[in-house]
């Protein structure tokens, strides 16, 4: 009986670990493919964007079609929120190396603001869908991904 019980212990930890995991894991591997995660984050910005398009068309008549509306809205905000937890676990805590502030300030306060920007974009798409929240988020990614990637 005690072994069961350790085994469905230990398996409840490694699933409740499994879970937490998001964009990177934070222990310090040191591997890292930026171009995959920018490349995410586009799709997920381009995606919002096809949502704020269609919940703004669907919402003329809600009644013609409501559990689409829903499942644009839901896609919407879970693309919004992606992009919230990759600035902050991906991009803030790991790879915009608080060395940059010295050998280039200029750069790396570029970037702070920038991945403020998008997360704060990001968020006000989830409240709205106003398409002017859409394109600032839009800007701001593709300044943040010229700035970061050096192009």
């Amino acid at each position: 009986m005690k072994s069961i019980k350790l085994f469905v212990l230990s398996l409840s930890v490694l699933l409740i670990s499994a879970l937490s995991l998001s964009a990177h894991c934070q222990v310090p591997c040191g591997i890292y493919a930026d171009d995959v995660v920018i490349g995410e984050l586009d799709t997920d910005v381009a995606t919002i964007i096809k949502a704020m398009q269609q919940i703004n068309e669907l919402k003329v008549d809600v009644s013609s079609n409501p559990h689409q509306l829903v499942r644009w809205i839901n896609n919407k905000e879970s693309h919004a929120q992606n992009i919230q937890d990759v600035m902050s676990a991906y991009f803030l805590a790991q790879r915009i190396k608080v060395d940059l502030s010295k050998s280039d300030p200029e750069k790396y306060i570029k970037l702070l603001e920038l991945a403020h920007k998008i997360t704060v974009y990001a968020m006000k798409c989830k409240q709205t869908s106003d398409m002017e929240n859409a394109d600032l988020l839009h800007v701001a990614f593709h300044e943040f991904e010229a700035l970061y990637l050096g192009k």
